[in-house]
């Protein structure tokens, strides 16, 4: 099962990783529960995706899987890992948003008040201060797209912002996760901003205890692999799931 991030719909972001997988996997690209209404639900809580994740699962009649998880879906992932630990053959995290509020040294903290702060401003400022927080300093963002934008769009600043809110005031029960005995596979961007995901992969790497962090140097937050080098991360996971002893998402 795949989760994608706060911005791109499931098909778009993964769209490209489908393919290089090519057809070897009965794969799930999941759309993520904030997104299901007009807005995201008044009281939203990551325990809202770990219930949709449930249920996606139950659709396809995957009881044990592998779950792939891309920044607020990687945050999602986490949160599952914790509570469901005995679902998951494998866990991949392609730069997870989140992972928890304990142990933040001084550089995340402000990587997490900038957040607050691009929150309050207008929306047509917003966007755009949140693509240039994910990345390193330096670093370009991308062009947006020709053309108008697409409907799906606009409901993607009010989503951000709740996940700042939820990211902020969340827990995650990182002893759980210390006795995940799947193996965790964290690709990490060598452009994204550093004091976000690179000391999210740190922190992570002491936590699980079949651990395996690869960079893929010239992506980053909103150039990711599963977009960008699609091949290489395929194989990746190819990797990632013969060591959970099968290459099928399902059971």
């Amino acid at each position: 099962m795949l989760l994608p991030g706060a911005v791109l719909p499931a098909d778009l972001a993964y769209g490209a990783l489908l393919e290089a997988l090519d057809g070897e996997v009965e794969a799930v690209a999941k759309e993520l529960e904030i997104y299901a209404g007009e807005r995201p639900p008044p009281y939203y809580a990551l325990d809202v995706e770990i219930e949709g994740i449930l249920r996606a699962a139950a659709a396809s009649r995957f009881d044990r899987f592998h779950l792939v998880g891309y920044s607020g879906g990687g945050a999602a992932s986490l949160a599952f890992a914790a509570k469901y630990p005995e679902r998951l053959r494998s866990l991949a995290l392609l730069e997870p948003a989140w992972a928890g509020n304990e142990g933040l040294d001084p550089a995340e903290e402000a990587v997490w008040r900038e957040y607050e702060r691009i929150t309050a401003l207008p929306q047509e400022e917003m966007m755009p201060a949140f693509v240039r927080a994910n990345l390193a300093p330096g670093v370009e963002p991308p062009p947006p797209p020709p053309g108008p934008a697409p409907p799906w769009m606009a409901k993607r600043p009010a989503g951000a912002k709740t996940f700042i809110r939820t990211f902020r005031t969340g827990e995650l029960d990182v002893d759980a996760l210390r006795g995940l005995e799947a193996p965790v596979y964290f690709a990490l961007g060598g452009l994204s901003n550093p004091d976000q995901y690179a000391k999210i992969a740190d922190r992570l790497a002491g936590v699980f205890p079949d651990f395996t962090l690869e960079v893929f140097e010239e992506c980053h937050h909103f150039e990711p692999p599963h977009r960008v080098e699609p091949e290489r991360l395929a194989s990746s996971l190819r990797s990632l799931w013969a060591r959970a002893g099968t290459v099928s998402v399902a059971e």
